[in-house]
């Protein structure tokens, strides 16, 4: 098993090449030497069963893996249970549409804290992630990983420990750990190896090797101020970071195979590509 990689939707070049269907995706990312695709869902699951397998199908023809972002609007913490139940009958969705592609993980988006307290507002995730997860039984998709996100804004629900806590649920659980949005969200805490590191021992001493070894990751360089997360930037920036670099080394370091997806503004599979050459290349190395 190795790491995979792959972008988060469609980039300018995909579009730029002339390409206007999800279906023509998988060929595409094969083509250029990726792994894996993130079908966005951000604005509501709105793709039918019968095109989700047509997806399905041509991912598996050209070996992409398939996750799915979720809706944006999903809220676990919000204080109105309408928001909450609303929340869960969302991520059913969500797991419906990836099942049909034939992939088994959905990204979501916990929440914010609003006028509560943190605490409140994580029991209040905690509480939907539970009713997700039976509804998700109910309809027999256990199988479908819920992966919580690490969040970029400083308001939102989503610190590596409240995902880490939100995943000690249920074991199907896999973390998101964006590390574009830790970094917004701190106003640049990676900085040092030993930064980046922390957080595959964080994740590592609270659910174990297997999902450390298994764990789900967005990344891109984002511009922050004081709130946190402003924007997505490209591999161009060298003014905000986060690196990806020491991620790679860190992954080989602990026999990690995750799946990376990358969310650059526009050059996303490009940029997924270069993590991917410089991932291979550590491997290589320490293989030798």
């Amino acid at each position: 098993m190795s790491a995979k990689f792959g972008p988060a939707g469609t980039g300018d070049d995909f579009k730029a090449k002339g390409h206007k269907s999800s279906l023509q995706v998988p060929k595409y990312l094969a083509e250029m030497g990726l792994d894996c695709f993130e079908y966005q869902c951000g604005r509501g699951v709105n793709i039918g069963e019968e095109k989700a397998r047509e997806l399905g199908d041509a991912a598996k023809q050209n070996n992409i893996g398939l996750s799915l972002h979720a809706p944006y609007y999903i809220s676990m913490s919000s204080v109105d249970e309408e928001k909450r139940l609303n929340s869960v009958r969302y991520i059913l969705e969500s797991a419906k549409a990836v099942n049909a592609m034939g992939g088994n993980r959905i990204v979501v988006h916990t929440g914010s804290c609003g006028k509560i307290s943190r605490g409140e507002a994580l029991d209040l995730a905690i509480d939907t992630m539970k009713k997700s997860l039976d509804a998700l039984k109910k309809a027999g998709l256990s199988h479908i990983h819920i992966c919580p996100e690490t969040m970029g804004k400083v308001n939102q629900l989503g610190t590596l420990d409240e995902v880490l806590a939100l995943c000690k649920i249920d074991e199907s659980l896999i973390p998101c750990i964006d590390f574009g949005h830790l970094n917004a969200r701190e106003l640049g805490c990676f900085k040092t190896s030993a930064d980046y590191e922390k957080v595959f021992v964080d994740v590592k001493n609270a659910l174990g090797s297997d999902r450390l070894k298994s764990f789900h990751s967005h990344f891109s360089k984002i511009e922050y101020s004081a709130g946190g997360e402003k924007r997505h930037l490209t591999f161009q920036d060298n003014v905000y970071g986060p690196d990806y670099e020491p991620i790679m080394e860190l992954v080989c370091k602990y026999d990690c195979s995750p799946v990376f997806i990358c969310e650059s503004a526009g050059t996303q599979a490009e940029d997924a590509k270069l993590m991917k050459t410089y991932y291979e290349g550590v491997l290589t190395y320490d293989l030798a």
